[in-house]
């Protein structure tokens, strides 16, 4: 079996740009989410010393990552005392490239991430899954969730985000 920094440096390449964007999904401050960012990575490397093969490399890297990052949320929140929302899509749709779309798609991207991070963890945890393209199967192997409660947390999530985000309705 691969070492533990074999394993590391495995995981890093390959998921590297998941933890980049999952870092941003929970933190919004660049300092503040290079600093998590770095927590995962040093919580992924110490992990792979346990880390036996009962599950894929991809489950065990999004695993550790969303558990560093949802307890980094609570502490945070705690510290914070900032209300969460509750779940539930966002569809923005591809326009073709114009300087105009771009900002739009951008903006809107930023409303969007700044909604997730009002989720609680587990929803936004469930969520960040989702859109890495990860089944339901597998989130619910991550998140210890069953695969119907995932799929209906999903849903919820998705009619949540789509309201707020049409309605311009945020919680600070």
């Amino acid at each position: 079996m691969a070492s533990r920094d074999e394993l590391y440096e495995e995981a890093a390449r390959t998921y590297g740009s998941a933890l980049g964007r999952l870092a941003r999904a929970y933190e919004a401050d660049a300092e503040a989410r290079c600093d998590l960012l770095q927590e995962i990575h040093f919580a992924l490397w110490r992990s792979f010393e346990n880390f036996d093969g009962r599950c894929s490399q991809r489950t065990w890297t999004y695993r550790v990552a969303h558990n560093v990052a949802a307890s980094y949320v609570s502490k945070d929140r705690r510290a914070k005392a900032t209300a969460l929302m509750s779940i539930d899509d966002v569809d923005i749709a591809d326009e073709h490239f114009n300087a105009e779309a771009h900002s739009d798609r951008n903006m809107a991207l930023e409303r969007l991430t700044a909604l997730m991070q009002e989720l609680k963890p587990l929803d936004r945890q469930i969520l960040l899954l989702f859109l890495e393209g990860i089944g339901t199967g597998e989130i619910a192997e991550v998140s210890g969730l069953s695969a119907g409660n995932v799929a209906t947390r999903i849903h919820r999530i998705k009619n949540v985000l789509t309201r707020r985000f049409q309605t311009g309705e945020h919680h600070d």
